[in-house]
């Protein structure tokens, strides 16, 4: 496809030029794939070849491979509608789910929009993601921390929240976007705990597995989009994860506390291991967690396993399972797929946290075969 082949050609067009320009013509170029992507099926798109992809110990050599049976009518349909509706309950102020971590959820929404090609801007949903990007920005405190109300946690908003920060400026090279991003990996680098995660409140004291991810995945969209990331800190984040193992193949939600393994932790720890690039070191690892979590599959029956975090837990667990790719891949998500498209509300989801934060993390997931997010194409900090 043209769009395809200007980013092929892009290193004989950079030839010669400063890094800054080198930078400003990347940018360009991933626009315009971006734009083009918002009316043409991904199995069009990126040039890859549709069918199964070869497989080592059941993990594919390369998961990115379209195959062809992933985009239905259906999908379509229920992501159409879905975006509409989320567009249409945006706040007046950019806002989503004013009332509990709008930041975060406002930043999963702007993520919503960006999976289908759209930027600030541009595209059918660009106005929507200006206007998600405008709260987020104003949202951030003198710290650092992105948070627009006294939540509970507001580490799992900030988390989320900087993912998107990420993504925008990877793909727009905004200099207010990039400042902004820069104060929210410090923030996340500062308040690591001694035993290497996270927890609730921005303060260096306690750790959990689910709040870890999120700010792992933030640091990963920061560095994939030229942000420096210290090294040490994603090292003992990773260890902080490992801590979290179990025999079972799954993931406590607290290091060394025996809490026992659960789908929506372990899908956190799997993805965290692929997050941090640490493929190579912790494959036999992930692998387990993987086959832990195939027992969670839709349509299993295993839905009171989800421990009322159904959307949390399917979010993290369908990038797991792209990233691992082959069977994983093509048995998992055309069974959440379906069942997402079952599990609606009209046009919209509900459960978890509220509609906003349901109905996001549903477009999310239904749209990952759209491949057009850098953060879920598996290279992050430390690889």
């Amino acid at each position: 496809m043209k769009g395809m082949n200007l980013l092929a050609e892009s290193g004989t067009v950079c030839a010669g030029r400063t890094p800054a320009q080198k930078r400003k013509l990347s940018q360009t170029l991933m626009a315009l794939v971006l734009t083009a992507a918002v009316t043409v099926p991904a199995s069009l798109t990126l040039g890859q070849t549709a069918g199964k992809s070869k497989t080592v110990d059941g993990l594919a050599v390369n998961p990115n491979s379209v195959r062809g049976d992933e985009i239905t009518e259906a999908q379509k349909d229920a992501v159409e509608k879905g975006m509409a509706w989320l567009a249409a309950h945006q706040g007046v102020d950019g806002s989503y789910s004013k009332q509990q971590s709008a930041s975060g959820i406002t930043g999963l929404a702007g993520l919503v929009f960006m999976s289908a090609g759209n930027l600030p801007g541009r595209g059918k949903y660009g106005d929507n993601v200006s206007k998600c990007l405008k709260f987020v920005l104003e949202s951030q405190q003198e710290s650092g921390l992105l948070s627009a109300d006294q939540t509970h946690g507001p580490m799992y908003g900030h988390g989320f929240a900087t993912v998107f920060l990420g993504e925008i400026y990877g793909m727009t090279g905004d200099e207010n976007v990039k400042e902004a991003l820069q104060k929210a990996v410090k923030l996340i680098e500062r308040t690591q705990s001694e035993q290497g995660g996270w927890r609730y409140q921005p303060t260096p004291y306690d750790a959990d597995i689910s709040v870890t991810i999120c700010e792992i995945m933030g640091l990963r969209a920061a560095r994939d989009a030229g942000i420096k990331v210290e090294k040490d800190v994603i090292d003992k984040a990773v260890g902080y994860v490992k801590k979290c193992e179990n025999p079972d193949g799954g993931f406590s939600y607290v290091a060394g506390q025996g809490s026992g393994s659960g789908f929506p932790r372990s899908a956190a720890g799997v993805a965290a291991l692929y997050y941090a690039g640490r493929f190579q070191q912790d494959g036999p690892d992930i692998k387990k967690g993987l086959d832990y979590l195939k027992q969670f599959q839709a349509g299993k029956g295993n839905e009171q396993g989800m421990e009322g975090h159904y959307y949390y837990g399917n979010y993290y667990a369908v990038q797991a399972m792209f990233l691992a790719g082959g069977d994983y891949w093509a048995k998992w998500y055309p069974a959440i797929r379906d069942q997402l498209i079952k599990r609606r509300t009209g046009d919209h989801w509900n459960g978890d946290v509220n509609e906003d934060y349901a109905t996001s993390l549903a477009l999310i997931i239904l749209q990952m075969p759209n491949r057009y997010l850098p953060v879920f194409n598996g290279k992050g900090p430390g690889s």
